[in-house]
């Protein structure tokens, strides 16, 4: 059994890496060659955490495994991070348990790599200014990967707390990219890509201020209740998620749905998009909407993408179980 600890992962997989994993996966997901199995995630009614399980196969690269982890509000005072995370993949072959992976970096990676697939397929040819709301640990992610898609001018920020944007202006200063901290009336009055990466339990962007032709990676909201954006904001939009299921029911969707704004019908999964299934945006008016909800295979994806890298190089330590 190969273990690959936290500590390793940056130095093992760049962002570029996990753009290709995540873009393959979302491919495999449409082609039906992949499966998530159901989520599990649950308040444990202590630390205020969210804890559960993701997992599910890929047939196409043999990816089999579970992402353990949550998310824990008071690790920032402990000098963690907020999200905790492990990835164990298993041999599909014989069950097996083939590797256990630190999971933290690898879950902001997957995650800012699918809000940059997104941009890829869904944003306008022209867009210039990226708006970036929320300013925690995986914004910076975010920003990276966003930067990589699109040539840029101007990225403009929002935080509940200000000061917390002076780690994407450190980002966007090292890519000599302008940054500005605006309100939200002026990010979406400006914006043409949106990247909301919150932990929020209430809308925070409104439909009226958010411009025809914008994209919207929608990439916070991944348990029941949370809430970026305003439902009917969501509903105004042509919404694409990574699985639809998730989505109606732990996604950005699931308020839009509730409220009865929207179907379950209307949303498209995303893999089409990648697979050239489906035309994605339709014009330069439309508002175009991501539902990142995160979904098992990405992590599996990107952990075995380590792994792989791990071994070439060989740095994989590996022990008997």
């Amino acid at each position: 059994m190969i273990i690959i600890p936290e500590r390793e992962i940056a130095g093992l997989i760049s962002a570029a890496d996990c753009f290709v994993a995540v873009e393959r996966v979302f491919a495999s997901m449409a082609r039906r060659s992949a499966y998530n199995f159901p989520v599990v995630r649950e308040s444990i009614g202590h630390a205020s955490a969210l804890y559960g399980f993701k997992s599910g196969f890929d047939r196409e690269n043999l990816s089999l495994g579970l992402k353990a982890g949550g998310f824990w509000p008071d690790n920032a005072e402990k000098g963690l991070t907020n999200h905790q995370s492990t990835v164990f993949l298993f041999d599909a072959d014989t069950g097996r348990c083939r590797a256990i992976v630190g999971g933290n970096m690898l879950t902001a990676l997957r995650t800012a790599a699918a809000s940059a697939v997104s941009i890829k397929y869904l944003a306008r040819a022209d867009a210039k200014v990226l708006g970036m709301i929320g300013a925690g640990h995986q914004s910076t992610f975010q920003l990276e990967a966003a930067l990589d898609q699109k040539l840029f001018e101007k990225v403009l920020g929002w935080n509940i707390e200000p000061n917390a944007l002076s780690r994407l202006e450190a980002v966007a200063l090292k890519r000599n990219i302008p940054f500005e901290r605006v309100s939200l009336d002026r990010l979406g009055a400006e914006a043409d890509v949106i990247i909301t990466i919150t932990s929020s339990f209430a809308p925070i962007l409104k439909t009226v201020q958010v411009r025809p032709g914008t994209h919207l990676a929608c990439m916070g909201t991944d348990t029941k209740g949370k809430q970026e954006v305003e439902a009917s904001l969501v509903a105004a939009a042509t919404v694409f998620t990574d699985e639809i299921g998730q989505s109606i029911a732990i996604g950005e969707a699931q308020h839009a749905i509730n409220e009865g704004l929207m179907e379950a019908d209307e949303i498209v999964e995303f893999g089409n998009v990648v697979c050239g299934n489906h035309r994605g945006r339709t014009s330069a008016d439309e508002i175009t909407l991501y539902d990142g909800t995160g979904v098992g295979l990405q992590d599996l994806a990107v952990a075995s993408a380590v792994v792989e890298l791990a071994i070439t190089r060989g740095v994989a330590t590996e022990m008997d179980l």
